[in-house]
């Protein structure tokens, strides 16, 4: 390979050829987080405002705080812990639980956590971003609501922390976004890139038998999601029949036809993004990266059905994962890096 097409091709598979910012790709996650916080917020504001009016007009009187605390947990079904602050964020009574007062929190300075930042710089109400918390190592929320006199003098703050596996489970299930997604691997392997060469391994030397008999798999046999390690001459396959557990095949097994006869026959799912006719195409476009380069070249190779997603592991371990008509539509100059070679990879 040329000089320059060499740095082209390393740039490109190991850097990234678009500049989208983390921020952008990670935008739809975001969102589906963000209405998830907004349905909590609506529940949880209205049911901690009446616990603080209360609690302004027992202010300081730490049993009788301590007792409303208490009734407050019927009031919040799902609340672990609940708790006043002063207002310089020390606790003033004990945390109200399931089990009863907790003591040994009274007294502890909480000024420095992060979930307290919005509420002492002056917001009425707020709510955490998730964090593990110390005690039970779990992902938990913090609902901090300011208490107020009458006069608008700070008295302090009403927390109230919640674990997420105990909150109404009123979340949709996230989509991934069909969009192409460009991950760095190791730096070390990316430093040594042009130390090393590809190893022709027994996969190779078998790659067009292996293929021919994936694709069967696919189109046939039910397998709906597969990985190809080219290196470790090995594959892991997930089947609609047991979509929790993946099987595992050794060059032996993938060599092999009468693999075929160890999974079942099925029709092709009506519902695959990536059609029956193309399996076998994107298959050929892996073992065309696989030989496009001794030193850079693909070491594994993915394709999910259902959601039409490729996935490209190359030997500066730089990942891609891409929607599958965008895969087929790039040609192998591209991939090298250079306009020499035009032709599709299939």
């Amino acid at each position: 390979m040329k000089l320059l097409a060499a740095f082209f091709f390393l740039f490109g598979l190991c850097y990234g050829w678009r500049i989208d910012s983390p921020a952008k790709m990670n935008a739809p996650l975001q969102e589906s987080i963000d209405r998830q916080r907004d349905i909590l917020k609506g529940w949880l504001s209205a049911s901690l405002v009446r616990v603080a009016d209360d609690c302004k007009r027992l202010w300081p009187d730490r049993q009788a705080l301590e007792a409303r605390l208490m009734e407050g947990l019927t009031e919040l079904p799902y609340c672990k812990y609940l708790y006043l602050l002063d207002e310089r964020a020390h606790q003033v009574t004990s945390n109200a639980s399931r089990a009863g007062l907790l003591d040994a929190h009274y007294g502890r300075d909480r000024s420095e956590r992060p979930y307290l930042a919005k509420s002492l710089a002056g917001a009425p109400f707020s709510l955490s971003d998730a964090y593990i918390s110390r005690n039970a190592r779990r992902p938990t929320l913090t609902a901090v609501h300011a208490v107020r006199a009458d006069d608008g003098h700070q008295l302090g703050y009403l927390g109230a922390d919640f674990d997420l596996r105990e909150l109404p489970a009123t979340q949709a299930l996230y989509r991934q976004p069909d969009q192409w997604m460009q991950l760095k691997g190791d730096p070390a392997i990316r430093s040594g890139l042009f130390h090393q060469a590809r190893v022709t391994s027994p996969m190779d030397e078998l790659i067009d038998v292996v293929l021919d008999l994936l694709a069967e798999l696919i189109t046939v046999n039910g397998i709906f999601h597969a990985k190809l390690h080219f290196s470790s001459s090995r594959a892991t396959l997930w089947s609609i029949d047991d979509p929790y557990r993946f099987r595992i095949h050794g060059i032996e097994e993938l060599g092999n036809p009468d693999l075929c006869l160890a999974y079942p026959r099925r029709n092709y799912p009506v519902d695959a993004v990536i059609p029956a006719n193309a399996v076998a195409r994107i298959l050929r476009c892996f073992r065309d990266l696989r030989f496009m380069d001794e030193t850079i070249y693909l070491r594994s190779g993915m394709l999910n059905i259902y959601n039409g997603l490729i996935g490209l592991t190359f030997s500066c371990d730089g990942s891609h994962y891409m929607p599958w008509e965008e895969f087929l539509d790039k040609n192998l100059g591209f991939w090298l890096g250079t306009s020499e070679d035009t032709s599709a990879c299939v």
